[in-house]
C-alpha cells in the first residue's frame, strides 16, 4: 500500500522525491528504507519507486 500511495504522490503532484518529502515532513530514509525492504529503489528518471 505504501508503494502504491508514494508512487501516486510522486506522479500527480511532486518533481521528485525530496519535495515530497519535504512537503509531507516526512524522512526520506525511513520511506526508501521500507519500500527497499519489500524489494523497491527510487528511480529519479521515472520519479517512482521500481
Amino acid at each position: 500500500m505504501l508503494l502504491s500511495v508514494i508512487n501516486t504522490k510522486l506522479r500527480d503532484r511532486y518533481a521528485d522525491l525530496d519535495a515530497l518529502c519535504d512537503d509531507l515532513g516526512v524522512n526520506r530514509t525511513e520511506i526508501t528504507d521500507a519500500l527497499a525492504a519489500a524489494g523497491y529503489r527510487y528511480d529519479p528518471q521515472l520519479n517512482r519507486f521500481i
